[in-house]
């Protein structure tokens, strides 16, 4: 669990970050949920933008990415939210 000092220094790190993810009609299927996997894995800040076609709530889809990756939400803002986990093999982010 990340703590308030914490969310503030990642999303200032993810303020400058390219949305690696597009999350489109499909919502969560297997293949997503794998790229988000590797990609957390590879650089443990993730941005994730969810297309103007999806109606359901970005929040929920947020939390059911979160959930089934094991990361935690940093900031949802609009139709974009940014993920964090910290890597296993490779840690990259040094949380203050």
């Amino acid at each position: 669990m990340i703590n308030s000092k914490q969310r503030a220094f990642l999303r200032s790190i993810a303020h400058n970050l390219d949305p690696m993810l597009h999350i489109g009609k499909d919502i969560l299927n297997e293949n997503l949920i794998k790229q988000a996997d590797d990609y957390l894995e590879a650089n443990e800040l993730m941005k994730v933008t969810v297309m103007q076609s999806v109606v359901d709530d970005i929040k929920t889809i947020a939390n059911d990415l979160a959930i089934a990756v094991n990361a935690e939400i940093v900031q949802v803002i609009g139709r974009k939210f940014t993920l964090y986990r910290k890597s296993v093999n490779n840690p990259k982010i040094k949380l203050p």
